[in-house]
């Protein structure tokens, strides 16, 4: 078994779980795109931790699909959603990162768009 995106111009519209044997069999076979539920940033991780694999080579599409993403050809990587207008993406995870660094002290915290656009920071405690 394994996940699979289905994707239309460019964007995933769905994730599911499948034998390769059965989406070779649908009619729109060639718009499912393999991906892995484990890798994120382009790393592969051992199953529900923030532990690295030992095996990189199971690292696949730089990101796990989500539906509304983006899977980018050119690339060959999934793309999660913007987070925000002022996010750019990094090139080497293919995620989104946000212009300033989030704070290090304890709490947690939300980004603030508005607030970020307004000059006054854009992470907020979400506390």
């Amino acid at each position: 078994m394994g996940h699979y995106a289905k994707v239309e111009n460019g964007v995933v519209v769905n994730v599911i779980v499948a034998e390769y044997e059965y989406i070779s069999t649908l009619p729109d076979a060639d718009s499912y795109v393999k991906t892995s539920y484990n890798t994120r940033g382009g790393v592969h991780y051992v199953t529900d931790t923030n532990t690295p694999s030992e095996d990189q080579t199971k690292a696949l599409r730089k990101n796990f699909a989500c539906i509304g993403g983006t899977y980018d050809a050119g690339r060959d990587a999934f793309i999660p959603i913007q987070d925000a207008p002022s996010w750019t993406l990094n090139e080497d995870t293919c995620l989104w990162e946000a212009p300033e660094a989030m704070p290090d002290t304890e709490g947690d915290y939300d980004w603030d768009e508005e607030s970020y656009q307004n000059g006054t920071g854009g992470w907020v405690s979400a506390s």
